[in-house]
């Protein structure tokens, strides 16, 4: 989590309440096992302050970017799509839990069926898309037994390619993506998103100034061909280890993170 988080026992041993945005959204997340942060922070600051379009969180988790969206945006509406059976049942809790049910709603559908997107009335329908893909293939890495933990950091029964495939199918033509990911998968997020989305910029994301990119904010415009541009970069801490003036700021949920041209 982010400083000035703040996390309360839930009445269910196996489940916090995180608070972030300067307290703004309460969160029910697993005590155990994978847990929002920084990543999902910075994907929700990635919206513009003025949106006041249909967003879709894909590969909601518990819900954290796209409820941080809506909170953040209060024109915008949300849908959370989840396949987790127990991330989605928290998802639907967190929507209750910010009072949201007005704006936010979740479709437990798995983000690789085509025919499952499409009965949930997913396709063409999004403005903006936010999405955090797990960042590793099923074969290139070691798998957690936690099966929750396990579905956040590893693309199970798809690829990146078949996952932005997805996200290409949920956001309507000219809506725009904005994903989050390892900055070392550049060359295959580009790859995945050549054909797809044009207009291309990547926000290299450094954990110090002098430290090379962990992550990349990467967005794009469906159908657009206009050519890629870097941006400058965002870094998180100073050299003494405490966030930057800018991503306090963010935290608090203040300012935003620029990811288009």
């Amino acid at each position: 989590m982010t400083d000035g988080d703040v996390t309360m026992a839930d009445d269910r041993a196996d489940v916090v309440e995180d608070r972030l945005f300067a307290e703004r959204l309460r969160l029910l997340q697993p005590r155990r096992g994978h847990r929002a942060g920084t990543d999902a922070v910075l994907l929700a600051a990635a919206v513009p302050a003025d949106f006041d379009g249909h967003i879709a969180d894909l590969g909601a988790g518990v819900g954290t970017v796209g409820l941080a969206a809506a909170a953040l945006n209060p024109l915008a509406t949300v849908t959370l799509v989840e396949r987790d059976v127990g991330a989605a049942a928290l998802a639907q809790r967190n929507i209750a839990l910010n009072a949201l049910e007005e704006r936010v709603r979740l479709a437990a559908v798995d983000l690789f069926a085509a025919a499952a997107r499409q009965a949930a009335g997913l396709r063409e329908t999004a403005d903006l898309v936010l999405t955090n893909p797990p960042f590793h293939d099923e074969n290139a890495v070691r798998r957690s037994p936690d099966a929750a933990r396990r579905s956040a950091h590893v693309l199970e029964g798809g690829t990146l390619d078949d996952w932005l495939r997805a996200c290409t199918d949920v956001t309507r033509p000219g809506g725009w993506i904005v994903a989050i990911h390892r900055a070392d998968a550049l060359q295959g997020l580009l790859a995945a998103l050549e054909g797809r989305f044009g207009g291309l910029t990547v926000r290299p994301v450094h954990p110090r100034a002098d430290a090379p990119a962990t992550r990349l904010l990467i967005a794009g415009v469906k159908g657009s061909r206009a050519p890629l541009c870097i941006l400058p970069q965002l870094t998180l801490h100073t050299a003494q280890g405490a966030f930057t003036a800018q991503m306090q700021a963010v935290n608090r949920g203040e300012a935003r993170v620029a990811v288009r041209a």
